[in-house]
């Protein structure tokens, strides 16, 4: 009796003793940010090359591995980096944030500045849209896993005079914990800014998720838990983070005061003169 297994079909005499998986081959753009599955690593490609990719992680470092088929993942799903087509526009290109690309120019050597973010996603995006702008800059950007003890994280920091510290904060409004929180800091050397969104999933535009508004979450429920249910969608948040991350291909793509937090607190950490 004929099974379901290696032997369940007809055999192929003149065929390959082995089929080869193929995986989908995603060109590498830079800034597309994929994940190293053998490291379980996630970075923004800075660099392809048919012999190695250099991934980028949200602490600025590198990481430098052998474009194997199969060996990066978007979103979960396995794929195959190939080179990116060539650019034939002559007009000068952009980054992500709209500035003029510099072309062959490295990253500079980190700044003893830094900008301060809530979270991982909050990196990420700041990774995304203006990733090529903080490397020329030499700015590093970390994540403070929270702001309730900013206080404490900006004495650790000790600014001073070439060691500028920017913070942007989700939901800066009068009267919220945030804006509480930010009223304590009083330094010359430190830079807060914000945006009025509860979670920095709202400062990308609902039509990037497919959507004509971000659904009104009830207080006392979590931002993100709200939202996918709202949306009717059963996924873990961060695989829908992945998903809305990579439909983000530019500032025209965030609301207008994200954009001026992070570019007033990338000026102010990396002023022309510094």
């Amino acid at each position: 009796m004929q099974g379901d297994g290696i032997l369940g079909g007809p055999i192929d005499l003149d065929g390959s003793r082995f089929q080869k998986k193929e995986f989908p081959k995603v060109p590498a753009e830079r800034g597309l940010v994929v994940e190293y599955l053998a490291e379980q690593l996630a970075g923004a490609i800075v660099r392809f090359s048919p012999r190695e990719v250099v991934l980028r992680d949200r602490h600025g470092r590198d990481h430098k591995y052998p474009p194997t088929e199969g060996s990066f993942a978007i979103d979960g799903r396995r794929i195959s980096l190939v080179p990116a087509p060539k650019a034939v526009d002559t007009a000068p290109s952009r980054t992500a944030s709209g500035s003029i690309a510099v072309a062959d120019v490295g990253a500079r050597m980190a700044r003893a500045s830094r900008i301060y973010v809530e979270g991982i996603h909050d990196a990420e995006l700041l990774e995304k849209v203006w990733g090529d702008d903080l490397r020329i800059e030499g700015v590093v950007v970390e994540q403070m896993e929270g702001m309730d003890d900013l206080n404490q994280l900006v004495r650790q920091f000790q600014p001073r005079d070439g060691r500028r510290l920017g913070v942007l904060l989700d939901h800066l409004v009068p009267g919220t914990k945030e804006s509480r929180i930010a009223a304590e800091v009083d330094h010359p050397d430190v830079l807060i800014t914000g945006h009025p969104y509860v979670d920095i999933w709202e400062a990308i535009k609902p039509q990037v998720a497919g959507v004509d508004a971000w659904p009104q979450v009830p207080m006392g429920t979590d931002w993100k838990s709200g939202v996918l249910e709202q949306l009717g969608i059963h996924e873990h948040p961060g695989v829908f983070w992945k998903q809305l991350l990579s439909r983000v291909n530019s500032f025209r793509d965030l609301e207008t005061p994200l954009i001026g937090a992070v570019e007033e607190l990338i000026d102010f950490v990396a002023p022309p003169d510094g």
